[in-house]
């Protein structure tokens, strides 16, 4: 009998840790599927920082390196310059790549930095607690926000980047169905792809559901996301730099 479903070998054969209905373990297997169809496993470094990415070196079967919270950006920068053969990927949730790593993803984006960033949007901070994050919408709940959230509005990083010259491509997708997962496999395999050709800075951003922190089974948090999110945060591609000739 021909085995025509199998654990990607980019992934360790160990148990993800994460909470049930938790978008981390899709995320991680959908790069660990791009990795091994473009046969780059021995080439790849991910880099992660704090925050439930923290542990991706746990199951990533490849080396990925721990840095300060919001400075996976610089660290990937400095890798690839001194190791250009190398692929180097980020995997950075909202409260660190829209927070305290602003400065470095602009930036990075800025400089055309030949790396690929996946970038976890779950509207709040995560592993400490639930609280408010740039990415929370109006009136949701967080721990911090117990009425609502009333000041400020959600940052939609992707729309920021695309409005950047250095960068590439940039793309927000979503793990809320099968229809959709199968999109942001493309979409990821097409932006490590840019980085193999040297076509410079590119970005998925991933719409993920936090049963958890949403207070939600991990059904109502996928129809959270339909919608509520979808709603504040467009799906489909922003940029792309070299569309015409793909």
């Amino acid at each position: 009998m021909e085995k025509v479903f199998k654990r990607p070998s980019s992934l360790k054969d160990v148990p993800f840790r994460y909470c049930p209905g938790c978008g981390h373990s899709l995320a991680h297997r959908i790069i660990a599927e791009c990795i091994d169809k473009l046969g780059i496993r021995e080439k790849v470094v991910g880099i992660a920082p704090v925050g439930c990415a923290v542990f991706a070196y746990d199951y990533f079967n490849f080396d990925v390196l721990e840095v300060a919270h919001g400075r996976p950006p610089a660290a990937a920068t400095g890798l690839k310059r001194v190791m250009p053969d190398r692929i180097i990927f980020s995997y950075q949730g909202d409260g660190d790549l829209a927070a305290i790593g602003t400065a470095e993803i602009v930036h990075a984006a800025s400089r055309g930095e030949n790396i690929t960033v996946f970038f976890i949007n779950n509207a709040t901070y995560g592993m400490t607690g639930g609280q408010m994050a740039p990415t929370t919408l109006r009136e949701q709940v967080t721990t911090t926000t117990p009425q609502g959230r009333t000041s400020g509005y959600p940052l939609r990083v992707s729309e920021l980047l695309s409005s950047i010259e250095g960068a590439s491509f940039i793309a927000r997708t979503s793990l809320d169905s099968a229809k959709n997962i199968k999109v942001t496999r493309k979409t990821v395999e097409k932006a490590l792809k840019y980085q193999i050709e040297g076509k410079g800075f590119s970005m998925v951003e991933m719409l993920s559901p936090c049963p958890t922190d949403w207070w939600m089974s991990p059904e109502e948090s996928l129809k959270w996301i339909r919608s509520k999110m979808l709603e504040i945060y467009p799906l489909g591609v922003f940029k792309d730099k070299f569309m015409e000739d793909d």
